[in-house]
């Protein structure tokens, strides 16, 4: 594998081989986040309160249709993961080419139906009327480019999946600095509307991708994406589905109750949205080690049981979880503590300011729980038990977040109640991770799929 950026995780130093490959997902992450975050920034300085409400109304919406097909490239990643790690080069080739093609399917469904689904489900969230014509239009740009969103995800599964995570990094760096110069560029150079801020989106997700891509036409051959062999496979689509499709109701199931929760903070008007979307932007520099540890132990947990190293995984997986929720509550105490002014960086009106402090200051101490959440989801994903954190998180982070919303927001309406929502489902659905983890045999997953 000379020249190849592909990692074996079944050998050598556990803590190494995980922060090594978290590592680049970190910085890939935090470049990410940057240019999500640059979005708002542009927008709500040199547009407004009632722009930025706009981009904010539309992110729970957004990871709602992205989300699902995450999953199943979670899922993808997981299978080609086993393959690398048993070292059964045909079935990782066929695992590779039926991905891409099974991707650029689900791209293509999802444009379609982001373009033409927006406005309906935009007005059903309850999107306020001087916010919605905005939404609409940022919606519609961003779905414009879904087959470059959902093929990137695939992509990086693949690369991830063989231990690579420095390319991703490098190609999130170019495509965030594309993005972010374009927002400049036409936002505050141009003066143009929100609709740049989608389009400065897309094009950049469409560098990224394209990159992926021809990574992957020049890696090594037993894991080369050769155009010609692009076809389904349908055994390894079973496969793929049966670890992706729990993954993708996870996310979907997540997304919807924060639709749900954003229907509710729509109802306290213009500011509470631009001030709690400021505030998404800020909590998702929390996801960062959350989302890069719990990517990595899927990794991790997936070639070492696809090379029966039951041991190795176990310690892996202890090892990740104490340096996620360190790292989470950590971050999380700065939050607290700084939320004025971060928020203020966002916009400067005081109710804006308010909304998105109280907000912070109501969630972050909870943040090492949110961690532990994922990091397990990671863990038995990778074990080739998907369906379990969705079952979890399906009762907890959707059924009792939505039934807790709805009951208690007619009793006491205020925005707080809604943000409290966040802390107590984190709490009943790690506590029922940890039980789980404690009393199930969950290490010898994938000797029975």
């Amino acid at each position: 594998m000379s020249g190849s950026s592909a990692t074996l995780m079944t050998e050598g130093s556990i803590g190494k081989r995980i922060v090594t490959f978290a590592f680049p997902l970190f910085l890939g992450n935090l470049f990410q986040q940057l240019y999500n975050t640059a979005d708002s920034l542009i927008v709500g300085n040199f547009i407004g309160n009632a722009a930025l409400a706009a981009v904010s109304s539309s992110g729970s919406l957004i990871f709602l249709m992205v989300g699902f097909f995450n999953g199943i490239a979670i899922g993808a990643g997981v299978v080609i993961a086993r393959h690398f790690g048993a070292r059964d080069i045909e079935r990782l080739r066929l695992s590779i080419h039926t991905t891409a093609a099974f991707g650029i399917a689900c791209g293509l469904f999802l444009t379609i139906v982001g373009i033409f689904a927006a406005p309906q489900i935009l007005v059903l969230m309850g999107t306020p009327a001087e916010v919605l014509p905005n939404s609409i239009t940022y919606f519609r740009i961003y779905f414009s480019g879904s087959l470059a969103f959902v093929m990137y995800n695939f992509f990086v599964g693949i690369l991830q999946s063989v231990g690579d995570s420095r390319h991703p990094l490098i190609y999130l760096v170019i495509s965030s600095v594309i993005n972010i110069l374009l927002d400049l560029i036409l936002i505050g150079g141009f003066h143009f509307d929100v609709g740049a801020a989608a389009l400065a989106t897309v094009i950049s997700q469409f560098v990224s991708a394209f990159l992926c891509f021809r990574q992957l036409m020049k890696s090594p051959e037993e894991f080369r994406l050769d155009l010609r062999k692009i076809k389904c496979d349908k055994e390894i689509l079973r496969q793929i589905l049966a670890n992706g499709l729990p993954a993708g109701f996870q996310n979907s199931i997540i997304s919807i109750a924060n639709v749900f929760v954003q229907a509710n903070i729509n109802q306290f008007g213009q500011m509470a949205v631009a001030g709690c979307g400021a505030y998404s932007k800020i909590q998702g520099f929390v996801f960062l080690p959350i989302t890069c540890f719990s990517m990595a132990l899927t990794t991790f947990i997936s070639q070492n049981l696809g090379a029966k190293q039951y041991d190795r995984a176990r310690r892996g997986a202890v090892f990740g979880i104490l340096c996620t929720i360190t790292t989470a509550e950590l971050i999380g105490l700065l939050i607290y503590f700084s939320a004025p002014w971060l928020i203020a960086a966002f916009n400067s009106t005081p109710e804006v300011i308010a909304f998105g402090t109280a907000q912070a200051r109501t969630e972050t101490f909870f943040f090492f729980l949110l961690a532990f959440s994922h990091c397990m989801a990671g863990i038995l994903r990778g074990a080739g038990k998907s369906s379990v954190p969705m079952i979890i998180m399906l009762i907890f982070w959707c059924v009792v977040r939505i039934s807790y919303i709805a009951a208690v927001i007619r009793i006491i309406p205020e925005i707080k109640i809604i943000f409290w929502a966040y802390p107590l489902t984190w709490t009943l659905s790690s506590v029922v991770f940890l039980i789980y983890y404690r009393k199930s045999d969950w290490i010898h997953g994938l000797e029975h799929t």
